[in-house]
């Protein structure tokens, strides 16, 4: 049994499942060996550091994949969209901002427009603006994102997107999310912390063991680590983390934290350097639950694909419907 979607038919890929594109830790690597899996691995740009961009695109050697930015970071460095477009990816994914200044020159050279939104309203102006893919995120979702759940608002965006495929996001790691991902009408997932804990993610060792090691009620949503390493992020966009010292020496306390941000930010950046992982943020989902090893990429998605495949041929000996 194939999985095949409007996603996997447009992007002409084999399994309907994208790696999400997570600043400093998507790298070619990681991107690469989604796509040679049969996915669309999409490499992290970030904040917009040009050389670590050019480093993993090199990484990804010739595999097919995609190029993901937050899109204000790129008003900062708009040299990161054209380093992009050159190789060309299959795909180009923004995420938080207007995505208006950028459509045309994707679309000129021959990139795919995935954009990833948080709201309706979001997943509206997107389909106006030109997206050929949405990513409806939930706020089960590690990293930035909003308020609106993954469950409500994956069939929402699904009837706001009409022909445009949308891939669900946040809280999904396994073949059960993906199932239910087509259930509520997506094409398919874009999936991050599953693949954070994944041999080839750039996050190091003993972050990979917090991950395994913590649970969905581990994270949690904050402004702490933004304001400390001044990363200023409207309302109402936060950060999913997992709490540790760091975090709670500061949560309720924003206000303190930017007044004394000088000092802490020493701090911080002692403890990133040292791999503290009582200090140092790791952004991950709710979905932790479910990860309990680092496999390789290539690995998880074989197991999602298996599983999500097996759960939709058998769902008819699972339920009986009648009167």
């Amino acid at each position: 049994m194939t999985i095949s979607t409007p996603l996997t038919a447009l992007l002409q890929i084999k399994h309907p499942i994208l790696l999400a594109p997570m600043a400093g830790a998507a790298g070619g690597r990681l991107a690469a060996a989604v796509s040679h899996a049969g996915g669309l691995g999409i490499v992290g740009g970030g904040y917009g550091e040009t050389d670590w961009l050019t480093r993993e695109l090199d990484a990804a050697g010739n595999a097919r994949i995609g190029v993901g930015f937050i899109t204000w970071s790129m008003a900062q460095n708009p040299r990161l969209l054209d380093l992009a477009l050159e190789r060309k990816p299959a795909a180009i994914m923004l995420s938080f901002g207007d995505i208006a200044p950028h459509v045309e020159a994707i679309k000129r050279a021959g990139a795919l427009l995935i954009c990833q939104i948080q709201g309706v309203t979001e997943a509206k102006d997107v389909v106006v603006k030109g997206a050929d893919i949405v990513v409806a995120q939930g706020t089960e979702a590690g990293g930035h994102g909003a308020t609106r759940a993954t469950f409500p608002l994956v069939p929402a965006a699904v009837d706001v997107a009409g022909d445009i495929p949308v891939a669900a996001a946040g809280g999904i790691a396994d073949g059960r999310g993906l199932a239910a991902a087509l259930m509520l009408g997506a094409a398919g997932v874009l999936m991050g912390t599953r693949f954070l804990a994944s041999t080839e993610s750039l996050v190091s060792l003993k972050a990979k063991r917090r991950l395994i090691d913590s649970n969905g009620e581990s994270t949690v949503r904050t402004s702490v680590f933004d304001i400390v390493r001044g990363r200023t992020w409207p309302a109402p966009y936060t950060g999913r983390v997992i709490r540790n010292e760091f975090l709670e020496s500061w949560s309720g306390r924003e206000a303190d934290l930017v007044r004394d941000r000088e000092q802490a930010a020493r701090a911080y950046a002692e403890g990133q350097r040292r791999d503290d992982q009582g200090t140092a943020v790791l952004h991950a989902g709710e979905a932790l639950d479910l990860i309990g090893d680092i496999p390789p990429a290539r690995e998880i998605v074989e197991r999602v694909v298996h599983d999500a495949e097996r759960l939709l041929g058998g769902a008819s000996d699972r339920y009986r419907l009648g009167q």
